[in-house]
């Protein structure tokens, strides 16, 4: 495995490396590796078979980050990263510094102008410009012809396959199930960050949202009730939380619903102090984790 931190090192890596009749699967990330991401490069693992290869981009985007937001304090653990990358067989590793990411004078950007104007998209004005900016300079920059998303972020993973569309960019996508610890909490860098306490309720999102999806599977359809039942769960047996949203969407458009069918997405951002948390549940699609 290789690691790489300029676009003409990339370059000259696929040269040597990759043969352009085979997959090169690309899972971008900004570090801080869980089992989560490990997943996500075992499927591309296999998206890319015998001959193909895997690359990991390692890259903290600035322009995705509010002004408010955790930029400075988003850990950065390149070694202990790499070694994970190894030990699911990554081929190479992308870790750039911003300055060859971005130009001092760059004046060109992508906006995305209707999937992202609910869920995390309402709360963070801009986030999503500065995702498909980042997803797309990686795209180009890697030369991938595959790339692999988690859906914990249901709604980044939506917008990007929207801009493959929209834009016409020759990579294919592949959205993998969230992955989770042992009771039920959805993966996530920022998990370090919650104490003790906060990290016991913070199971409580995912049972929220299990039992919304237990009240739809009954009967209930009203997406109003739905969302209501999760409040109410959070209020009584998680304290501690502040909600930021909790939606029920169609899942191809994001747009809102009032009556949840198979194609409902329940989507949710909970803080838990400064440590925002998110997660999302199908309705219709049985859960590869029973909590």
């Amino acid at each position: 495995m290789e690691i790489l931190t300029t676009l003409a090192n990339v370059h000259a890596w696929r040269q040597r490396n990759w043969d352009p009749s085979t997959p090169l699967v690309l899972v971008p990330t900004m570090g801080a590796l869980h089992e989560g991401h490990l997943m996500l490069m075992r499927e591309a693992k296999h998206l890319a078979g015998v001959a193909g290869k895997v690359a990991v981009s390692i890259f903290v985007n600035p322009t995705q980050f509010g002004p408010n937001e955790d930029f400075n304090r988003y850990p950065r653990e390149l070694e202990s990263d790499a070694a994970k990358c190894d030990s699911v067989g990554v081929d190479m590793i992308f870790a750039p510094d911003p300055g060859e990411v971005y130009a001092p004078d760059r004046s060109l950007s992508v906006l995305e102008t209707e999937l992202s104007k609910r869920l995390c998209g309402a709360s963070r004005p801009g986030h999503f410009d500065g995702v498909c900016l980042v997803v797309l300079k990686l795209f180009n920059m890697v030369g991938c012809t595959h790339a692999v998303f988690g859906k914990k972020d249901y709604q980044q993973l939506a917008i990007i396959r929207r801009m493959v569309r929209d834009l016409n960019v020759p990579v294919i996508l592949k959205g993998s199930e969230t992955i989770r610890e042992p009771d039920g909490l959805a993966m996530s860098s920022r998990n370090r960050y919650l104490t003790p306490e906060e990290r016991m309720q913070a199971v409580e999102i995912r049972r929220g949202l299990l039992a919304a999806k237990d009240a739809w599977r009954k009967g209930e359809a009203s997406a109003q009730v739905l969302k209501d039942g999760f409040v109410d769960h959070l209020q009584k047996h998680a304290p501690l939380h502040q909600l930021d949203y909790i939606e029920c969407v169609n899942k191809d458009n994001l747009a809102g619903i009032e009556r949840a069918d198979a194609h409902a997405l329940l989507a949710t951002a909970v803080f838990f102090g400064k440590t925002r948390l998110i997660d999302n549940l199908e309705l219709g699609v049985a859960s590869s984790h029973p909590i």
